[in-house]
């Protein structure tokens, strides 16, 4: 599989001729979704979801479909109707041959006094890859791949490190980045290289890697 790394939070999955595309938020490149043959989005936030990204994606490609969550797929489900598909925790599909189950309910908490709203995440092909949106969910399923939340406004980087070390995944590739200065970038690659206790990556938006 064919893991590319868009900017934040968005990635892309290709295998078999197929592409599937996570979280094409704002912070994203415009064209982040299109060419997609299915699409999964976690949650509401605007850096995950969207709709401009999504509507491109999905006119881009007539037979292209999206799976979410309600919060989002409430509000797509008019203008694209039998193409968006609402899921939940414990969920099985098939998206474009790729074998997704879904993991997670809520977002990490931000602060006690904002009120949270719910996320999931996906699994795909059988653990090869672990999104998590924003949260820190541990799948009870061995995972090759985590997509790891590195900078965010509800997260520190001890959570961060606890997160790979409970998970365990072969390798961890950073995602929710957009926000993390390069002079920062070689402290958390040094000290979640150093202490999570698996290999840890970064890609450039654009940069690809076989997983």
């Amino acid at each position: 599989m064919k893991l590319t790394k868009k900017t934040h939070a968005c990635v892309r999955l290709q295998k078999d001729g197929q592409t599937l595309v996570i979280d094409p938020g704002g912070f994203s490149e415009e064209d982040a979704a299109v060419g997609a043959d299915a699409i999964l989005v976690t949650h509401e936030h605007p850096d995950h979801f969207n709709e401009d990204r999504l509507r491109a994606g999905l006119e881009a490609n007539s037979g292209a479909h999206i799976w979410t969550l309600k919060s989002v797929a409430d509000q797509l489900s008019a203008a694209f109707p039998g193409r968006v598909h609402t899921v939940g925790h414990g969920d099985t599909f098939t998206a474009a041959g790729f074998d997704v189950q879904v993991h997670g309910e809520l977002h990490a908490v931000i602060h006690p006094d904002i009120p949270r709203i719910t996320n999931v995440g996906y699994l795909v092909d059988d653990g090869t890859v672990f999104h998590p949106g924003d949260a820190l969910t541990v799948p009870d399923h061995p995972v090759e791949t985590l997509m790891l939340p590195v900078m965010a406004p509800w997260n520190k980087i001890a959570e961060v490190i606890d997160y790979v070390r409970e998970v365990k995944p072969r390798r961890a590739y950073d995602i929710h980045d957009a926000l993390l200065t390069d002079l920062a970038r070689p402290i958390y690659d040094g000290q979640i290289g150093a202490l999570g206790g698996t290999e840890h990556l970064r890609l450039a938006p654009g940069g690809s890697a076989q997983v």
